[in-house]
């Protein structure tokens, strides 16, 4: 029997509907994105985001666990959020679930991918 483990999850979300000006503050943005990484219970290491003219912010907060990732459309009231964890002690979904509160998204649409999927009990095929 092979038996498949995953060394992470990776949950790209997308985020309609959100306030402008939620979207288009780079300190408001820079602490929702290192909160949800708290709130998820990841271990802060470093963080950097920039405002971009006319509008928008983009940045990425790096946990002991990976990373957290965003690109905000505050004109389309859309933001972009990558949430990728390693280990079983961060909840992806924990921090997505925080930011659609804080950005006051109207509805999110997500996926996780499951990354670095490790096949064990049987040698796995290699798919080049």
């Amino acid at each position: 029997m092979t038996m498949v483990n995953s060394l992470g999850r990776h949950v790209l979300a997308e985020l309609y509907g959100c306030a402008f000006e939620a979207l288009d503050d780079l300190e408001q943005v820079q602490k929702h994105m290192k909160d949800a990484a708290l709130a998820a219970g990841a271990e802060i290491r470093g963080c950097v985001f920039h405002k971009f003219s006319p509008q928008g912010v983009s940045g990425v907060v790096v946990i002991s666990e990976s990373h957290l990732a965003i690109h905000t459309w505050p004109e389309l009231g859309y933001a972009a959020v990558d949430v990728f964890t390693c280990g079983e002690k961060v909840d992806p979904w924990d921090a997505c679930r925080y930011l659609v509160d804080k950005f006051r998204a109207e509805y999110m649409t997500a996926n996780e991918i499951k990354r670095g999927i490790m096949e064990t009990g049987q040698k796995a095929a290699a798919n080049l």
